[in-house]
């Protein structure tokens, strides 16, 4: 999937990627990370379930929709939909959430500043999901 010609660089072929992610996850996600350095981290994710509102504590990210169709909230504004080709961003702290999933797959290109620590999770209900229940790595 990547091809690493060096420590230093790498090549990532997106779309096989995003096609190697599993059909179905009893996880509200699952991802493959691309790169997990300190100033950065990038994944690719599918989205299996409606993300209910959570937020990051240590950074900003950068989400663009390879595919699908979903509605994303960002500081508990109002729903908006995301279609391919689509990017969202938000700092470290706001809350936001992917409340329902219109057309399968939902696919993201994710890019955390600095790197997101997989653990870094953070329910407004914590009733709502925990570290286990949102996200799986392939």
């Amino acid at each position: 999937m990547a091809d690493t010609p060096s420590r230093n660089s790498a090549y990532f072929d997106i779309p096989a990627i995003a096609a190697s992610l599993p059909v179905a996850s009893e996880t509200m996600l699952v991802d493959t990370r691309l790169t997990d350095e300190p100033a950065a981290s990038s994944r690719v994710f599918r989205a299996y379930h409606p993300v209910p509102l959570h937020y990051h504590a240590t950074c900003d990210e950068y989400l663009y929709l390879l595919s699908g169709r979903a509605t994303f909230t960002v500081d508990y504004g109002p729903p908006k939909e995301l279609r391919p080709g689509e990017m969202v961003f938000f700092k470290k702290g706001i809350v936001h959430s992917i409340p329902d999933l219109l057309e399968h797959p939902v696919v993201f290109l994710t890019v955390d500043t600095p790197r997101r620590d997989p653990r870094d999770v953070i329910f407004v209900n914590p009733a709502e999901g925990t570290v286990e229940s949102f996200i799986k790595t392939k």
